[in-house]
């Protein structure tokens, strides 16, 4: 399907009468039906009256339509990561006040656990998941602050980006292809440590979107730079557009 067609078909059409009278030829015709106007966004004519008038309006077209739901996607993934995280932040937070309540009830009912383990062949002593529970317990109050301040400054990191990817904005393409490249070495480090499902498609969408903002949106001079970017989107006026198609 023609995404401009689909864009219309999602959000209505939009046609504009504009003063110039040669412009406004292009942009309208007369039909059986009565007067037509151009879509700015997919070109088609659309009987009745203009939807806009005065200033021209601004209207994504063709590829921008596309790159802008794309941003859009990854912007809400990165919104899931700031809830996430930000959830994580404020949970370290309360284990770190509640933290010797916590380990007084976790080293008085492991014991009570050993029994039922013993009938399901489990044995605590060796568990992995009691071992990383316990060195949680160890560490001290100002280091797990250290860890909630971090988890929660990576959140408001994602905060950004998605606010600058939804918006549509240069600054934030710039922002989330240098936050997102800062921590893909981290990223690949954890998968040393062990891999799963989760962190490999995390690591794959996050190496696709910055390769796909570097090159589309051809930042730091890639793919032409910022004047093939500013041409682009010059060639993408939708008034200027569609006045220049054949009447």
């Amino acid at each position: 399907m023609d995404i401009a067609l689909r864009a219309c078909g999602l959000h209505g059409h939009v046609t504009y009468a504009p003063d110039d009278p040669e412009v406004r030829k292009r942009l309208h015709t007369d039909t059986a039906h009565g007067e037509a106007w151009r879509c700015l966004r997919c070109d088609g004519f659309v009987v009745g009256q203009p939807t806009h008038t005065g200033p021209p309006p601004t209207v994504l077209r063709g590829k921008a339509i596309r790159d802008r739901f794309i941003t859009r996607l990854l912007a809400l993934e990165r919104i899931v990561r700031t809830v996430l995280f930000a959830l994580l932040a404020f949970g370290v937070f309360r284990v770190r006040d509640a933290r010797v309540h916590l380990q007084a009830a976790f080293e008085k009912d492991l014991p009570l656990l050993r029994p039922l383990a013993d009938q399901f062949g489990w044995n605590p002593d060796s568990s992995k998941l009691v071992h990383e529970i316990d060195k949680a317990f160890s560490l001290s109050s100002t280091a797990l602050t250290w860890v909630a301040l971090g988890l929660a400054a990576y959140a408001l990191i994602e905060l950004i980006e998605a606010v600058g990817l939804w918006l549509g904005h240069r600054w934030g393409e710039y922002f989330a292809v240098v936050a997102t490249s800062v921590f893909l070495p981290l990223e690949i480090y954890e998968l040393t440590e062990k891999v799963t499902v989760f962190k490999l498609v995390a690591l794959a969408i996050n190496i696709a979107a910055v390769v796909w903002l570097l090159w589309s949106k051809r930042l730091f001079g890639l793919n032409g730079g910022g004047r093939a970017y500013r041409d682009e989107h010059a060639e993408l006026d939708a008034v200027s557009a569609a006045a220049g198609m054949p009447a």
